[in-house]
């Protein structure tokens, strides 16, 4: 993983087991990433990355679970209305934080390939144009959310990650672009996913407690 700075081992008790006794699923363009609780990184604990590109070239996403306090209309006014509520910007990951990417979700039944500067990733998912015009999604979009910086891997890095037992990969949903500020995402993906996940959504990272 490019985090910016000397990455940390992980491959911890809870998952080397649970990777050992269940089937894994590849990663791929729309596919989620859900820290392992034992993540030894603290940039990346509890969080979940959305998975953008994955490749033979590497892979990037960006992460879900973190927030800024900045809202997106102090600095993309045109864009904020088809924000879903927080609209502030996201902090996708470590990588480029000067860099921004936006992820819309269509409306149910819409199409991309109408609308300009939209590329898909997965489904209603798609990669917007900031460039582009906002009008012309305006009404057509279920929401959207804008992440300043972003994940990286370099190939074959989030395979070993993956082998560590660092993440879980999980199928997404729209809605967990779009989670309320109230939601916890991390819990809520693990809650819906094949057992033992399950089991692991009301883990705190604390000895005493667990």
């Amino acid at each position: 993983m490019d985090t910016g700075s000397d990455d940390l081992s992980g491959g911890g008790l809870f998952g080397d087991r649970l990777y050992d006794a269940m089937d894994k699923r590849e990663p791929e363009a729309g596919s989620l990433l859900i820290a392992a609780p034992d993540m030894p990184d603290p940039n990346f604990q509890r969080s979940i990355i959305y998975v953008i590109e994955h490749d033979h070239s590497g892979s990037l996403g960006v992460v879900i679970t973190r927030r800024s306090e900045t809202p997106v209309e102090s600095i993309l006014p045109a864009w904020a209305e088809l924000c879903a509520s927080p609209a502030v910007f996201h902090i996708g990951g470590p990588v480029k934080p000067d860099t921004g990417i936006a992820l819309v979700v269509l409306g149910s039944g819409g199409d991309g390939e109408l609308y300009s500067g939209l590329q898909q990733i997965e489904g209603r998912v798609h990669v917007v144009d900031l460039d582009s015009e906002p009008d012309l999604l305006r009404d057509k979009v279920e929401g959207m959310r804008v992440f300043v910086g972003y994940t990286g891997w370099a190939p074959g890095q989030l395979q070993g990650e993956l082998d560590r037992g660092d993440w879980y990969v999980a199928p997404s949903l729209p809605s967990d672009l779009l989670a309320p500020a109230r939601v916890d995402i991390w819990g809520t993906v693990l809650r819906r996913q094949e057992m033992p996940l399950p089991l692991y959504a009301t883990y705190l990272n604390d000895g005493d407690v667990n």
